[in-house]
């Protein structure tokens, strides 16, 4: 053969190994896909300037480079201007919400607050001594006569400016909307959840084109990221302990496909915040602005058993606590729990009064500013007692905040299936039950003719393939949460799993107090052993338990409820609220941005190609938890 033919040859050879290639790739053969459009001299680097990091929560977002030091935190709110002139404005809620004004919410929030008189009496002072209680009639008849002071004609302040008549408006600009311009404001995420109503934009895909509207003009105006750059860049995503699979999937397929991102990591807000403290395992207690989140994480899992969510946070305390004042005579008279303002002005007096110490008591006098637009800027005097204590106690005493017929408290709950992702718990579920019948049919047979010993050898295989199958962990037998009444046992009487059941709707129904919730997911534990270890580390993180001296009030309570059997065994009991002395409101987001950082977290990406081919399907293969 002559040189020229074996060029050719080679070339020929070569156009059908492309061609291969080619089909291959048309027949999507399995390859490790890399973000496509990234340049060489930027896949070093990927790793931390390239990543962003995104925590969605109810009332703050909080997204910034897994580079930063601090994340970017803005309201989670966007206001759309009226498609139509004349339609009537609709606005989510902030501080009002359902249940308040049931017949029973008076009796329920008076009981709620005898309880909380009780435990303030009962608990002495340092010096040894009792507290002496402070009736609001001692402070009533001095905030009655008070009349605000003018400090200037103008507060300085200015409703947001909608002459150009945008579009939409959002964070900061969103809450000063003036009330009579022609916009809806809406928060996209409700108690942790996707905000679902059947009120206007309350649908799956209003929802999800408002997250997008509101992550993007953030990652454009804070990060300086212009958004057509996104296929260079890949995002870490926190999300709840207690999640809804549909809305998750949701959220990742919009920031893939829609807002372009080339890999994406789900992690769940728990972990991510055992990540940013430097603890290996802890209970995480997160107290955020409408939900409180209770979960033990160990070594990077969060235990499905332990997770908890109770359906009240901080903006419950600052609203109990605008109840407790007007008992006392509020002086500021035209506050309204409607207006977006006066919502800011009660989160900032409950940020600045509200304490847990025992030790401070008696009537004190503080002052406050009101800086509205359109107003004067006024200085209003106040005296306050216990109101700056029993509002936050209501965290312990639910019942005080008055909520009536609303489920308080949420387990994990299975999930009811997707048509894309056939390999789901209840696939696991069907294919466990037949390989256990099988099993026992051959044991059944087998045990004719062989000797007892043989059987009990067999059934321990059987019991073995079915743990292999589904891990106690994942408790796919049961409904998720039903650890209320304990066990693993995948063969159980339907008597009992209807026993269970109901056990799990009554508990669902009642409003845990924070130390019980707790002490419940630490009792959810599977050994002493990890009890005893998440006894001695519990992590408070969110914004909702922000109170002078909150850490040591809620140690006392833990341990004066924990089982006796583990008061004298564990060493400990330690409540962490500031780990390095670290905002407790960026932990969770500080975490997500270690976990970018981790050598580990290459195998969790899903590419953007990936999930336009497999789907929901790569969120079970690189989830880093149970999906």
């Amino acid at each position: 053969m002559t040189q020229a033919e074996k060029g050719e040859a080679a070339a020929a050879e070569n156009g059908k190994d492309k061609e291969r290639d080619k089909e291959k790739e048309q027949r999507g053969a399995k390859r490790p896909i890399v973000p496509a459009a990234v340049p060489e001299s930027l896949q070093e680097q990927i790793q931390s300037n390239f990543i962003v990091v995104i925590h969605p929560g109810s009332m703050t977002l909080r997204i910034g480079r897994a580079t930063d030091t601090l994340p970017i935190g803005i309201p989670h709110v966007i206001a759309r201007r009226h498609k139509q002139q004349g339609q009537p404005t609709y606005k989510d809620s902030w501080l009002l919400r359902e249940g308040l004004n049931k017949p029973e919410s008076t009796e329920q929030r008076q009981n709620g607050l005898k309880m909380v008189d009780q435990a303030i009496w009962s608990k002495k002072m340092s010096n040894g001594a009792r507290r002496i209680p402070v009736s609001p009639d001692q402070a009533r008849s001095y905030n009655r006569q008070m009349r605000p002071a003018i400090l200037d004609h103008s507060s300085g302040t200015k409703w947001t400016n909608t002459a150009h008549h945008p579009e939409y408006v959002i964070g900061e600009e969103a809450l000063y909307v003036n009330p009579m311009d022609c916009y809806n404001v809406h928060w996209p995420v409700h108690r942790g959840q996707l905000n679902l109503h059947s009120g206007p934009s309350g649908s799956l895909t209003a929802v999800l084109a408002d997250l997008e509207v509101i992550w993007s003009h953030a990652i454009q105006k804070y990060l300086e990221i212009p958004l057509k750059d996104l296929k260079y860049y890949r995002c870490i995503l926190l999300i709840p302990d207690i999640y809804n699979k549909q809305h998750v999937k949701e959220i990742v397929n919009m920031i893939l496909m829609k807002m372009g991102f080339s890999g994406i990591v789900v992690h769940q807000e728990s972990v991510c915040a055992t990540f940013g403290s430097g603890l290996g395992s802890a209970c995480v207690v997160d107290v955020g602005d409408q939900k409180t989140s209770v979960c033990c994480v160990e070594d990077g899992v969060s235990h499905r058993n332990t997770r908890l969510c109770l359906a009240y946070g901080g903006s419950d305390v600052s609203r109990c606590f605008y109840w407790l004042m007007q008992r006392a005579g509020f002086p500021y008279r035209d506050c309204q729990l409607a207006k977006k303002t006066d919502c800011l002005l009660l989160q900032h007096l409950k940020e600045t009064f509200c304490h847990l110490d025992q030790d401070l008591s008696g009537l004190k006098d503080h002052e406050f500013q009101v800086r509205h637009p359109d107003s004067p800027a006024l200085l209003y005097q106040l005296r306050l007692g216990d109101e700056k204590l029993q509002a936050p106690m209501a965290l312990f005493y639910p019942a005080t905040f008055g909520i009536v017929g609303q489920k308080m408290t949420s387990l994990q709950q299975r999930s009811q299936g997707d048509p894309e992702d056939p390999h789901d718990e209840h696939y696991l579920l069907a294919t466990q039950s037949k390989q256990e019948q099988s099993a026992k049919a051959t044991a059944d047979r087998k045990s004719i003719s062989k000797p007892s010993g043989f059987e009990g050898d067999l059934r321990g295989q059987s019991a073995s393939v079915a743990e292999n199958l589904y891990p106690p962990e994942v408790e796919i037998g049961t409904s998720h949460g039903d650890c209320i009444m304990g066990g693993n046992e995948s063969e159980e009487p339907l008597t009992a799993h209807m026993s269970r059941k109901t056990a799990v709707s009554q508990f669902e129904g009642k409003a845990l107090g924070l130390d019980k919730a707790i002490l419940h997911s630490i009792d959810c534990c599977a050994s002493d052993d990890t009890k005893k270890k998440m006894y001695s580390s519990i992590l408070v993180v969110g914004g909702g338990l922000m109170f002078h001296k909150a850490q040591e009030f809620l140690q006392h309570r833990i341990l004066n409820k924990m089982p006796p059997s583990f008061r004298r065994v564990v060493e400990n009991v330690e409540v962490i609220t500031r780990p390095k002395d670290m905002d407790p409101r960026l932990i969770a987001w500080k975490g997500g941005a270690v976990l970018a950082c981790l050598d580990t977290t290459q195998e969790l990406w899903i590419y953007q190609r990936e999930w336009q081919r497999f789907g929901v399907r790569m969120l079970r293969e690189r989830a880093a938890f149970v999906w």
